[in-house]
């Protein structure tokens, strides 16, 4: 989940025999390596580049100083098979639209990592046969955007499925041990424990496989949680599963823990404001956490009404904010000190009025891919369904392709 400081060119292939793929070297005209601070891979906060109304990452790092993000996310093909896709239906291959958005982050000094897996969908360690053959496909895109930095968000349904956690796991060893510094973080669902039991299984099978990546991230949200001090309590727990699984003392551990929180209103309604993160960033900074993110910078700008009528939205946040309020905090924990002033906005062009699609009908069949209007806003079906209301939730099947 982000690009670099110069556009990169062509760069020198390494053979990668574990993995049978090539690394990329990412380099710019004079040859020299660039890529931003580990610190900044970690504050990076999640964006989606194609979907839920993709905000325009120069004006959110003019106007907060952001640097790094986290872009989600990579998927097997809806259809199936072992090749890397942009939410189960952009291949990686032939993407222009996020290599886009890459090129203008690089070019204002910035750099992105790239997340795999998420919440729903199918994943590529369900679908690849292997963790070599899983390693090969991520090695893909690593290659393509010459990336430093990757995530695994491991959650539902592919974190119950031990087949495809063994091959996630694998394949994030493979790439750490075939592409020297790269970032990995891996990031799975919270609970007031700490994480659930298939979180703890993850765990069990990175000490069996000996990898160790810069951190492992919990998502404290979406499970009965209420404010920071539940979410700080959360870490604290996770932090003695980190100690006992790994057999690590707790400063080593806190070093290997990250934090990947949800602006605004969950998925399940629980409500997460600026004070709420100020909170888990002291508690983050003063235990020497490595991570600190959130899902998502989609989401980091006020809705209208603010509380859009008491749902989720995967657009705006449902609390009173200004806009890339919360991506301050990212870059608060990066060590850097956001613009306290307003800067000139990159300048973006004016969007085009977008005609609305055929009006969404409860008794009709839908399929992936599938387009409809409801509510004013255009939709497009990721899987088959029937009856289920565009929007009425962010994880449900239909994907917001903006107002019509």
């Amino acid at each position: 989940m982000r690009p670099l400081r110069a556009c990169l060119g062509a760069a020198a292939a390494v053979t990668l025999a574990a993995a049978g793929t090539t690394a990329l070297v990412a380099s710019d005209a004079s040859g020299a390596t660039t890529a931003l601070s580990n610190r900044w891979y970690a504050a990076a906060p999640y964006l989606m580049p194609l979907d839920n109304n993709p905000p325009d990452a120069a004006a959110i790092m003019d106007a907060s100083g952001l640097k790094a993000f986290q872009l989600a996310f990579v998927l097997a093909p809806n259809g199936g098979g072992c090749s890397p896709t942009w939410g189960g239906t952009a291949a990686v291959s032939s993407d222009t639209a996020v290599q886009s958005v890459i090129n203008t982050i690089r070019a204002k000094g910035g750099d992105v990592s790239v997340s795999i897996g998420g919440y729903g969908g199918t994943k590529l360690g369900q679908t690849c046969a292997d963790a070599a053959s899983t390693a090969a496909a991520y090695q893909q895109v690593i290659t393509k955007y010459g990336l430093h930095a990757i995530d695994f968000d491991l959650e539902e349904p592919e974190y119950e499925n031990t087949a495809a956690i063994k091959n996630e796991i694998g394949a994030a060893k493979i790439l750490q041990q075939n592409n020297p510094g790269l970032y990995v973080s891996v990031t799975t669902p919270g609970t007031a424990d700490g994480t659930g039991w298939f979180g703890k299984q993850m765990l069990l099978e990175a000490k069996s496989e000996g990898f160790t990546p810069n951190n492992f991230s919990i998502m404290p949200f979406d499970g009965g949680f209420s404010g920071a001090a539940s979410q700080t309590s959360a870490l604290t727990n996770f932090n003695s599963i980190l100690q006992s699984t790994f057999g690590w003392d707790q400063a080593t551990a806190y070093a290997h823990e990250g934090f990947s929180g949800m602006n605004g209103r969950s998925d399940t309604g629980e409500y997460f404001t600026q004070a709420d993160f100020q909170t888990v960033l002291d508690y983050a900074t003063s235990h020497n956490m490595d991570r600190f993110t959130f899902w998502s910078l989609n989401r980091d700008r006020q809705c209208s009404p603010v509380d859009n009528n008491g749902t989720t939205s995967g657009t705006c946040s449902s609390v009173a904010q200004s806009a890339w309020d919360f991506a301050k905090y990212s870059v608060k924990f990066a060590g850097v000190t956001p613009p306290t002033t307003t800067p000139t906005p990159t300048p973006t062009p004016t969007p085009t009025p977008t005609s609305c699609k055929t009006a969404w009908s409860s008794t009709a069949v839908y399929t992936a891919g599938n387009e409809v209007s409801y509510n004013s806003h255009n939709w497009k079906a990721k899987w088959w369904t029937q009856n289920e209301v565009p929007g009425a939730s962010e994880w449900g099947p239909w994907q917001d392709e903006g107002a019509c």
